[in-house]
């Protein structure tokens, strides 16, 4: 009897799969909700970095068998369809079974869904009714048909419930394991083939007895199936359940916005080349050293790998979810960031030398008058010493024998377009940050530099095509290193880092920068494989006194340098040896550069308090309050109320403790006792 009723069932399987293939053509499945799967955003070697919720806002996580733990796979075949593979679909012997469970104990003991059947619901899932489990069964032998063993389990690994917005075995195990489901735990695996049997009433968080026992019984049919020992069950059985539900990763989160927005909404995984454990590195480094920093700063960063200019970390800002705004991509002062890319050019034309002597002192172009950040001058240097320095009358002295206009124009062919004040003129005042830049650009005209000046694009991920650049150099080889070999020689950000990064091992090129009123500080730091750029600021661009590149962003980008891998190139040696830049001297015409437009002392300008202004209220920060004067004779003393303050670091600046809250009267004398003052009030 029980032979005719297997042979009878193994006839009508059989027809039903003739029926499916010709079904397949005709009435193709409904793939609908398979192909609304969320968009992930993964690292260069596929791990995930960001995943998007669904258009219904569930985490629906593409899965194949290749990204579960084969321990998964195994207790799920124990627990719901031990011959998954061997049937076209449906299970004659599972349906048999059943039918005589029911016969002979007047209830369901066990049902007969396979794993393609669980599939099928999950496709178009319907009332659990007769007629809707014979379309169901159709539509396995169908989809077994359509798909294979492999394309079904892909299927169920994405759609299965796991409670609340979880679908799919990755958004299960990342929503209660926090991790990817390659490597579970036998409790692990346990609970998650338990889960989508009654996902809702087993959640761990709610209902945690509920989800216990039904874990627990997983693993004794694991057991009794052989898939793991007794022992282990026993072990498993003690393990905790989760009892809340993580959020999903963020990683590079802004980066995988613009990536997402960038890319077709059919394409579900788009792979970046962010290295995840350096990408880890520069979070906590931003995090470990903006701890107890005001509300309201920022941070910003980028690390591009030189030789092929791919974005390999990207921070744009500390915290994606209180600052969604990617910061990379804002306009901002570069302070004296561009004077090494002015001077870069200036010795590719041949118009300075690193040894060619300039004058730092008073020198005006037409009425404005650039000063440095100390209001100081250094006399007679050479160029290699003001670059060093950070000099602003020889920067500027430089951008005049480049060119303004050449200079916007050669940096916009190489990947930084300059956001010009204004009319739109591309004036002087620009060396010294007269003029918007984003911090892309900044990473990718400095990894221009870095790789000998050669230009390319930074490069994303490898679905991601980027506009191509002229096919161009920014600068030649010689006054690129010229350049960077200026830059290695920088001294260091005092008392913050040790100058010899890694004992030694890595040859390092940094600029630092400040914007005008302390709003922006940066740093670019080279070695001969990484390129790092570091932004600090406010978003609103609100001033922070006291606060710059040097001190605030340079020691950052270097410690994040210097937690990079070590570097496979080396300092490439001079190929260039004819060159007039590898000359020790320079050239006799280019031994000096001329100085015909001096200020005479005569023409010295007067005495006068740039901050705090007359009758201004300001706040009590911790560094104190900057005092600025300009004018006048060296050096300037400062007095609050009419008591002395100590001697100021630079010409002209000072930062003031008040001693609380009231108004004050400010004076700055300099050495010819000439006064000016200010009435400010201070604020709590």
């Amino acid at each position: 009897m029980a032979g005719r009723w297997l042979a009878g069932l193994l006839a009508a399987a059989l027809l039903l799969w003739f029926v499916a293939g010709v079904a397949n053509r005709l009435l193709p499945p409904d793939l609908s909700r398979w192909e609304q799967r969320s968009q992930v955003v993964t690292d260069v070697e596929g791990r995930l970095l960001r995943p998007f919720p669904t258009t219904e806002g569930f985490w629906r996580l593409p899965t194949s068998p290749q990204q579960v733990d084969p321990l998964y796979l195994a207790m799920l075949m124990a627990v719901e369809d031990q011959r998954f593979g061997l049937h076209p679909g449906v299970d004659p012997l599972a349906i048999l079974r059943a039918i005589g469970q029911r016969l002979t104990q007047g209830h369901v003991v066990s049902g007969a869904s396979t794993l393609t059947m669980q599939a099928a619901r999950l496709l178009d899932p319907k009332p659990r009714t007769l007629t809707a489990k014979l379309a169901e069964s159709l539509r396995a032998l169908q989809l077994q048909h359509r798909l294979g063993r492999e394309g079904v389990l892909q299927v169920y690994l994405t759609l299965a419930p796991f409670g609340g917005t979880l679908e799919g075995v990755r958004s299960a195990s990342w929503g209660w394991f926090g991790k990817e489901p390659d490597h579970l735990t036998a409790a692990e695996a346990a609970l998650l083939v338990a889960l989508p049997q009654r996902p809702e009433a087993l959640r761990p968080d709610r209902f945690p007895q509920r989800a216990r026992a039904a874990r627990d019984r997983v693993l004794d049919r694991a057991v009794e199936r052989g898939v793991i020992s007794l022992d282990a069950a026993l072990l498993a059985r003690s393990q905790p359940l989760p009892t809340t539900q993580r959020p999903m990763p963020l990683s590079a989160a802004h980066l995988a916005e613009a990536l997402r927005r960038r890319s077709p909404p059919e394409q579900k995984e788009l792979r970046s080349f962010i290295q995840r454990p350096v990408q880890a590195t520069l979070q906590t480094i931003i995090d470990r050293a903006t701890q107890g920093w005001e509300d309201g700063v920022e941070v910003a960063a980028v690390v591009v790998r030189t030789a092929d200019r791919q974005v390999i970390a990207h921070l744009g800002s500390r915290d994606w979810l209180s600052r969604p705004l990617d910061l990379t991509q804002a306009v901002r002062s570069p302070g004296s960031s561009l004077k090494p890319l002015i001077y870069a050019l200036a010795f590719d034309d041949q118009s300075l030398h690193p040894g060619t002597l300039v004058y730092d002192g008073p020198r005006r172009f037409g009425s404005w008058q650039p000063r440095n950040f100390d209001r100081d001058f250094r006399g007679m240097l050479t160029v290699r010493e003001a670059l060093q320095q950070s000099l602003n009358v020889p920067a500027v002295l430089a951008l005049d024998k480049v060119g303004p206009l050449r200079f916007a124009t050669i940096a916009r062919q190489a990947g930084l377009p300059l956001f010009l004040p204004g009319d739109g003129e591309a004036g002087l005042p620009l060396a010294l940050g007269g003029v918007g830049v984003r911090l892309v650009d900044m990473a990718t005209i400095y990894a221009n530099l870095a790789d000998d000046g050669m230009v390319r694009p930074l490069a994303w991920g490898s679905d991601v095509t980027e506009p191509a650049l002229a096919a161009r150099r920014l600068v030649g080889q010689a006054a690129a290193r010229a350049v960077l070999t200026i830059l290695t020689d920088s001294p260091a950000p005092d008392g913050q880092i040790q100058r010899s990064l890694s004992g030694g091992r890595r040859s390092v090129a940094f600029k630092t920068g400040t914007s005008f009123g302390f709003r922006d500080a940066w740093t670019v730091a080279m070695s001969p494989d990484y390129t790092v750029v570091i932004w600090v600021g406010r978003p609103d661009g609100a001033p922070r006194p006291g606060h710059l590149g040097r001190t605030t962003a340079a020691p950052l980008a270097l410690r994040v340098l210097d937690a990079l891998p070590m570097d496979r190139r080396q300092k490439p040696a001079i190929s260039e040896p004819d060159n007039a830049l590898y000359a020790a001297e320079p050239p006799a015409a280019l031994a000096r550069m001329e100085l015909d437009s001096l200020i005479s002392p005569q023409k010295r300008q007067p005495l006068q308090i740039i901050f705090p202004p007359d009758g201004a209220a300001i706040e009590r920060l911790a560094d104190g309050v900057l005092l600025q004067a300009s004018g006048g004779e060296a050096p300037i003393q400062w007095a609050a109320d009419g008591i002395p303050l100590p001697p100021p670091v630079g010409r002209g600046s000072q930062f003031w403790q008040p001693a609380g809250e009231g108004f004050y009267q400010l004076a700055a004398i300099d050495a010819k006792g000439r006064r000016a003052e200010v009435r400010v009030r201070v604020l709590p």
